[in-house]
């Protein structure tokens, strides 16, 4: 493994998402000495927790994390026709495509992570995502042909992306013209980490940072106790679960995602179709992981290894978490109801 995951991924930290990992500080009664900020973006919503704030601050407080988050909105966002990376993807140009700092670090990120992942996190699957109905286009009435699939590969893959740096700035480039690149399996991580260090800057250090699910803790709470997050339960077969929380994590100054693909899925043609699409074959996962908890200093980096590590299965996720020392907490779907492997270096996050 390279220098450079090698960096992040040490100290450990947790991975996850909002279907399988929610901060069960969120819901606890507010203290005198806590403040709770919410709002929206990226598509969904943000909760913020902070001690030690007083109330005469909060206003300004969240017009200044609403303006960082519009930013990374406006530099990321494949919804926005106008940001940087509805522009770039727009492009049919070869040659250099300038944008901000912010996003070519996010872009470096998913190849190196793409990279040392085996590609298992590819962000440029997008069209993939969409031809089997999980992005704006509709769903398909039959399942894709080979052919449909092997048209739509051939427009994705990492190696046709590229960033370069040099005095003056920072550059994306494409290989081919079609090619379509999608941060929301590490962007949202990144806004959690952009407002987690806005508010350490600002002398707040005991801080709970939610964007849809992803999260990074900081400190303690207003009891001058560790921010908990309670890994929650997947639902069975009929949608339904008859416990919330499978497991109570005390993660410390860390970030926590999970990537999970028991919620959104539809069946076509007598198949069960996941939203996670296997970049090598093009297809959705068909093994039985139903959820990936990571825990990580870098939400940005936990967003994108949850999504890496669901790709690869529970055996080979497993197996990789721990040849790399990574703190994750597995649950696979079997017949008798749902299987938990974790790494050793996860259990030291267990509340006892």
């Amino acid at each position: 493994m390279s220098s450079y995951i090698t960096k992040w991924l040490a100290p450990l930290g947790l991975a996850f998402l909002l279907v399988a990992c929610k901060p069960a500080d969120i819901h606890a009664p507010l203290t005198a000495s806590e403040q709770h900020l919410i709002g929206n973006t990226m598509g969904t919503y943000y909760s913020i927790k902070i001690a030690g704030l007083e109330a005469e601050r909060v206003q300004e407080l969240q017009t200044e994390i609403d303006q960082r988050l519009d930013v990374v909105n406006q530099q990321m966002s494949t919804y926005l026709d106008d940001s940087e990376l509805s522009q770039f993807n727009q492009s049919t140009s070869s040659g250099p495509f300038a944008v901000s700092a912010d996003t070519a670090k996010v872009v470096t990120a998913a190849l190196q992570l793409g990279r040392q992942t085996e590609h298992t996190l590819d962000v440029t699957v997008g069209p993939l995502v969409n031809l089997w109905g999980f992005g704006p286009d509709e769903r398909p009435v039959k399942i894709p042909s080979q052919q449909q699939l092997d048209e739509t590969q051939a427009h994705t893959g990492l190696e046709h992306l590229r960033v370069a740096y040099d005095a003056d700035g920072q550059y994306l480039y494409k290989a081919i013209p079609e090619l379509y690149v999608d941060l929301s399996s590490i962007a949202k991580g990144f806004g959690v980490d952009v407002v987690s260090e806005y508010l350490n800057e600002q002398g707040l250090g005991n801080h709970l940072v939610e964007i849809g699910g992803e999260v990074r803790l900081s400190g303690h709470n207003g009891h001058n106790k560790p921010w908990t997050v309670a890994v929650e339960k997947p639902h069975n077969s009929d949608g339904r679960s008859d416990e919330l929380v499978q497991q109570v994590v005390l993660a410390g100054n860390n970030s926590v995602a999970t990537s999970g693909d028991y919620r959104n899925y539809y069946e076509l043609d007598g198949q069960r179709l996941s939203h996670t699409i296997d970049p090598k074959t093009g297809q959705p996962i068909k093994h039985n992981l139903a959820s990936v908890t990571v825990i990580h200093p870098s939400c940005m980096i936990a967003d994108g290894l949850a999504t890496a590590l669901t790709v690869m299965g529970p055996e080979r996720a497993l197996a990789f978490a721990e040849q790399h020392d990574l703190a994750v907490y597995l649950l696979t779907k079997t017949d008798d109801g749902f299987k938990v492997d974790m790494t050793h270096a996860f259990k030291k996050y267990l509340r006892g």
